[in-house]
């Protein structure tokens, strides 16, 4: 059995988003209209999620990405919780609440991962 990720360095916004999958405010995040270029990473446990190639404006207020860095860096699984029927996206390694995925993103894909800007941490690509 996989051993439970530290969240001790986590702040009160993160720890409640990432474990308790609480969703912070639209368009307070720290990363949600953000165009540094880089790897967003798991704030929980560092694991590589999102590249800022797939990140785009979507107008919903959080960070938007098409699609993971790469198959098998983000689990699904459904979400039937406040009164609606979502797929949540969690960090396929630790198991971190990330967010949620829609089917209204841009083609091709026609996916939008929305993800909280608590649940994040970007490195930035080196120069």
């Amino acid at each position: 059995m996989k051993e439970s990720p530290r969240t001790d360095h986590l702040t009160e916004m993160q720890y409640r988003v990432t474990q308790e999958s609480a969703t912070e405010p639209p368009f307070t995040g720290e990363y949600w209209d953000t165009t540094d270029e880089g790897v967003y990473r798991c704030v929980v446990c560092g694991h590589p999620l999102y590249d800022s190639d797939s990140k785009y404006s979507s107008g919903c207020g959080w960070p938007s990405f098409t699609e993971a860095i790469e198959a098998g860096r983000v689990a699904t699984r459904p979400d039937r919780s406040a009164g609606m029927s979502r797929t949540e996206i969690l960090c396929a390694n630790c198991g971190a609440h990330l967010g949620h995925v829609f089917d209204d993103g841009p083609a091709p894909r026609h996916k939008r991962h929305c993800v909280n800007s608590a649940s994040l941490r970007l490195t930035p690509k080196p120069e």
